[in-house]
């Protein structure tokens, strides 16, 4: 079996015939009449006539070999335009008729010299037989040999029909075939796409509702709210006066509680006080909602995450908890557990807080206490190795001295009083002069007495000194006790202003009704889940097919 080529469409270069060639095929010596039927000159027609034998030219004959006369060749033209031949079949005539070396003015002359010579100009031909080769040498009555008639099969009508179309018609016609074959491809292709929308669409939506219709369990839900507050507000005198809201303090003590009931400790804590696996392993429920008989903490805390919401608004500071279980009495009984366990989780956030903060303070006047007791105990024991009052004992002598020096100066002056006379007394004279002896005499032992107790290591002076450090010095921690147990007071009242409560706004109560599954809401999300699902793997796989093909 040999399989034809395929080639794309050219254009083959017609060899002009020169005019002086003369025809080497003789003429049919019964040539078709000038005014040729349309019907025997339909397109594609085979075996139009049987190929004439060619006859030598003699002078004997010359009615067998005379060329047909331009009248009748013209009407032959006219008739074959009238056919309605297409562009296509004018170029196959005439590229046949320079295969076979026949002379045509036009491509209608080509399509009338070729049924003339016998041959059809419209039979399908391999595109290799279009390549010159020897035989478009031959004469046209040797070429003319190949193209004899076949013995055609009995029952099969092969002559030519009656009937022509106009090119109009055939245009019309070629059309509607054109739109019938694309009406037929959208008919199947939206056949097809529905089927694939019912496949990946509108059965997997339909099993949904009916699960959420008729199947899932329903849940009852248990809404609460709390708050997390102080006791009183840090920044109520600060800059901004009272201005700010007293929920900003407690921001994150909110989350830190939000973030504890949404853990896997508070679950585990539930099931332990209250069976959170055993409620929800329950054969009740349907298979999709349901734990295992004995599921584990990761697969308990799945179910905890889908049924225990918990959602917290920082404009408000509220914290709202929604409970759902298959029981509506187990689901308020649930959140009351998860409250509670919220209320212990407050109280414990500040306390270690508090406890380092009193527990600082209290150190820190305890040193103070023990510091001050030092330094008394310090001036006691300097007080008890010398005078009471070494500064007083020194301030006496200095005023001893003072008066024996003023005494000593009276005594001088009355004794240059006497001096003065002529004539002086002397008893008086020696008596005064007596009491300047005695007065120095006294006056030099206090200046002995105040240098004895003004040098050396163990004078008045190095002592007061020592006493005055030692007073300083029980000043000092006077004054530290003094501040640690200011400190100590500030300290108890910051950490009474630290202290949290957790204030229920809403508290949780038992429903009446189910409040899941929401059976309508489920199933157009689902559908619509689906659809965009199918409509990305459909442009994911268009996307492809493209680039595939380019």
């Amino acid at each position: 079996m040999t399989t034809k080529p395929k080639a794309k469409k050219f254009r083959v270069r017609r060899s002009e015939t020169p005019p002086s060639q003369p025809a080497e095929a003789a003429p049919q010596p019964t040539a078709q009449p000038a005014a040729q039927p349309a019907a025997q000159a339909k397109p594609r027609a085979v075996n139009m006539a049987a190929p004439a034998q060619p006859t030598p030219p003699t002078d004997a004959a010359p009615a067998n070999t005379a060329q047909p006369t331009p009248q009748g060749a013209e009407a032959a033209i006219d008739a074959i335009k009238r056919e309605g031949l297409t562009g296509r079949q004018l170029r196959m005539a005439r590229r046949m008729a320079q295969k076979q070396g026949l002379a045509a003015t036009s491509d209608y002359d080509a399509v009338r010299v070729l049924r003339e010579a016998g041959i059809d100009p419209f039979q399908r031909t391999n595109m290799l037989d279009l390549m010159p080769s020897d035989k478009a040498n031959k004469k046209p009555a040797e070429a003319g040999k190949v193209q004899l008639p076949q013995t055609m099969p009995m029952g099969k009508s092969t002559l030519p029909s009656t009937e022509t179309m106009s090119p109009a018609e055939m245009r019309a016609l070629e059309i509607g075939e054109i739109q019938k074959d694309i009406a037929r491809r959208r008919r199947r292709r939206l056949l097809l796409l529905l089927a694939r929308l019912s496949a990946f669409v509108f059965l997997p939506t339909a099993f949904a509702g009916w699960y959420f219709y008729s199947v899932a369990t329903p849940m009852y839900s248990t809404k609460s709210a709390f708050l997390v507050q102080q006791a009183d507000s840090a920044g109520a005198g600060g800059a901004l006066g009272g201005l700010l809201p007293a929920q900003l303090n407690s921001n994150q003590d909110a989350i830190a509680v939000q973030d504890y009931l949404t853990s896997k400790d508070a679950m585990i804590r539930l099931d332990r006080d209250a069976g959170f696996k055993d409620h929800f392993s329950d054969p009740t429920i349907d298979p999709i909602q349901r734990l295992t008989a004995d599921p584990s903490n990761e697969q308990a805390y799945k179910v905890y995450k889908k049924f225990v919401k918990i959602g917290y608004d920082p404009t408000e500071g509220s914290i709202r908890m929604e409970v759902s279980a298959a029981d509506p009495e187990v689901a308020t009984e649930f959140s009351k557990a998860l409250i509670s366990y919220a209320e212990q989780r407050v109280d414990d956030l500040s306390q270690r807080k508090r406890e380092d903060q009193l527990r600082d303070a209290r150190k820190s006047l305890e040193t103070a206490k023990q510091e001050r007791r030092d330094a008394q105990a310090e001036l006691v024991r300097l007080q008890e190795n010398t005078v009471l009052d070494p500064e007083g004992v020194i301030a006496s002598l200095r005023q001893q001295i003072t008066n024996l020096e003023i005494q000593l100066q009276e005594k001088q002056l009355q004794l240059a009083a006497l001096e003065d006379n002529a004539r002086p007394n002397k008893a008086r004279v020696e008596g005064v002069r007596g009491d300047v002896r005695r007065l120095e005499a006294a006056l030099a032992q206090q200046r002995a007495r105040m240098t004895e107790a003004t040098a050396g290591e163990q004078s008045l002076a190095a002592k007061t000194s020592q006493i005055q450090i030692a007073q300083a010095d029980l000043a000092t921690a006077d004054l530290q006790m003094q501040t640690s147990l200011q400190t100590l007071k500030q300290t108890e009242l910051e950490a009474n202003r630290q202290v949290r409560y957790l204030t229920t706004s809403v508290d949780p109560v038992s429903a009446q009704d189910p409040s899941y599954p929401r059976s309508f809401e489920n199933t157009i999300l689902a559908f619509l889940i689906f659809s965009g699902i199918y409509l990305m793997i459909s442009l994911t796989a268009s996307i492809l097919r493209e680039q595939v093909s380019s």
